[in-house]
C-alpha cells in the first residue's frame, strides 16, 4: 500500500476529529455560548451542510488543479477556520466557521477518494479506502474522546486548537508524499506497470454526472445517505443520552465515544477485508442489524451496561456498512473519475445533515433523550426499504436481459 494513502488517512483523522468531537461537547458549547443544546447540535449539521454543497462544488473547482496543491490548499483553510472557531465568543461566527471548514474538508475529501482510486489497483480499492475511512475512525477511538476530555479540563476551545496542531503533521505528509503533478483525467489501473502510450481520454463533467445521478447508483447514494443520518442521529446527541438517559456521569463520555471510536475501527478494517467479496451480503446484513441495535439501544438505554455494550457494536455495524457502501459507489463509477468521491462524501453527510436534524426535533418536541435513537430506528428501516427496493431493481433488470438473450430483442 502506497505510503501516501496513510498519509491522506492522517488528514482525516484531524478533520474526522472536527467532525466528530462536537458529540462530546454540545452541553459545555451550549452553556458558554448561552443557546439551547438543540442550537449547539446544529454546528454538528451546519458542518455536514458545508460537506454536502462543498463536496461536488469543490471538486469542480480544483478540477484542473495538481492533487497535492487541492489537498494542502484545503487542509489550510481547515486550519484556519478552527483557529477562528477557536477564539470568537459569537454562536453565529462558530457556525460559520463549521461551514467553511466543511467546505474545505468536503473538497479534502473528494480530492482525497480519486487520488486513493488511481493510485491503487482495482482490487485493493476496498482496502485504500478502508485506510482512508479509518482515519475517522482513529479520530473516533483518540480524537474525539481527546477533544472530549480538553473540552471537561480546558473548555471546549482548547479542542479547536488541538485539531490545527494535529493538522499540521497532515500538512507535512502529504506535501513528502503526493505528487505535485496534475491530476489524471480518467481512471489508471494501477496494476498496469510501465509507460502508458495512450493519453486518457478526458471525462465530461455532464458524462459524470449522468453515471452518477443515473439508475445504478441513486439508490445505493441514498441508501447511504440513510445509513448515515441513523449514525449521525444518535451520535450527536449520544452525550446527552449517556448523562441523562442512562445516569453516567460526565467523566463516562470519554471512554464511551472511545468505545464507539474502536467499534467503528474494527468495522471499518472488517469492511476493507471481506467486504468485496459478498458486497450485498455484506451491506444487506450490516444494515439489518444496525436497525435492530438502535431499537435496542433505545429500549434499554437506561441501563449503564447495556447502553456501553451497545455503543461499540453500533459503531462497528455503521461504519463497516458505510465503508462498504462508499466501496461499492466507487466501484460502480469508475467512468466518474471527478465526481465520484464528491457524490459519496455529499451523501455520507446529507445523512450527517439530517440525522442530527431529526434528532433535535424529537428532543424540541420533549419526547425524552431516547427519543434521537429512535429516529435513528426510523430511518435504518427507510434505509432498508431503499435497498430492497435497488435490488428488487436489479433483479428486474436482470430478467429482461435474460428474456432479451432467449428472444433476440
Amino acid at each position: 500500500m502506497p505510503f501516501a494513502v496513510y498519509a491522506l488517512g492522517l488528514a482525516v483523522f484531524a478533520q474526522g476529529t472536527s467532525e466528530f468531537m462536537l458529540s462530546g461537547l454540545v452541553s459545555s458549547i451550549a452553556a458558554d455560548l448561552n443557546v439551547s443544546l438543540s442550537a449547539a447540535g446544529l454546528l454538528t449539521s451546519a458542518f455536514a451542510v458545508g460537506m454536502v454543497l462543498g463536496a461536488p462544488l469543490m471538486a469542480l473547482f480544483s478540477r484542473t488543479w495538481p492533487r497535492r496543491r487541492a489537498l494542502l490548499l484545503f487542509l489550510a483553510v481547515f486550519v484556519a477556520v478552527h483557529i477562528v472557531g477557536a477564539l470568537t465568543p459569537s454562536y453565529g461566527v462558530l457556525l460559520a466557521t463549521r461551514f467553511v471548514g466543511a467546505l474545505a474538508n468536503a473538497g479534502f475529501w473528494a480530492v482525497a477518494l480519486a487520488e486513493v482510486v488511481s493510485m491503487v489497483p482495482d482490487r485493493l480499492t476496498g482496502r485504500a479506502t478502508a485506510v482512508v475511512v479509518g482515519g475517522v475512525t482513529v479520530a473516533c477511538v483518540v480524537g474525539v474522546p481527546a477533544g472530549a476530555l480538553l473540552g471537561e479540563r480546558w473548555g471546549w476551545r482548547a479542542a479547536f486548537w488541538a485539531v490545527a496542531v494535529v493538522s499540521l503533521p497532515a500538512f507535512v505528509a502529504i506535501v513528502r508524499s503526493i505528487p505535485g503533478g496534475r491530476a489524471p483525467a480518467g481512471r489508471e489501473s494501477a496494476a498496469a506497470p510501465g509507460p502508458v502510450s495512450v493519453r486518457p481520454v478526458p471525462v465530461s463533467v455532464p458524462d459524470e454526472l449522468r453515471l452518477l445521478t443515473g439508475p445504478r447508483l441513486r439508490p445505493t447514494l441514498l441508501t447511504m445517505a440513510l445509513v448515515q443520518g441513523a449514525t449521525f442521529c444518535t451520535f450527536s446527541y449520544l452525550e446527552p443520552l449517556l448523562t441523562r438517559a442512562t445516569g453516567l456521569g460526565a467523566t463516562w463520555v470519554p471512554a464511551a465515544l472511545a468505545l464507539f471510536g474502536a467499534g467503528a475501527f474494527l468495522g471499518v478494517t472488517v469492511a476493507g477485508r471481506y467486504a468485496d467479496r459478498r458486497p450485498t451480503a455484506f451491506i444487506a446484513y450490516g444494515m439489518a442489524a444496525l436497525a435492530l441495535g438502535w431499537t435496542m439501544l433505545a429500549l434499554t438505554a437506561g441501563s449503564p451496561l447495556a447502553a456501553l455494550a451497545l455503543t461499540p457494536l453500533m459503531g462497528m455495524l455503521a461504519f463497516g456498512t458505510g465503508t462498504a457502501l462508499i466501496t461499492r459507489v466507487l466501484g460502480l463509477a469508475p467512468g466518474a473519475p471527478t465526481l465520484a468521491g464528491a457524490f459519496t462524501t455529499s451523501a455520507f453527510n446529507l445523512g450527517a445533515t439530517v440525522g442530527p436534524w431529526a434528532g433535535g426535533l424529537a428532543l424540541d418536541a420533549g419526547l425524552g433523550y431516547r427519543a434521537p435513537v429512535w429516529v435513528s430506528a426510523l430511518l435504518m428501516g427507510l434505509a432498508l426499504v431503499t435497498e430492497g427496493a435497488r435490488r428488487l431493481g436489479r433483479a428486474r433488470e436482470r430478467e429482461r436481459a435474460r428474456e432479451c438473450a432467449e428472444t433476440g430483442c
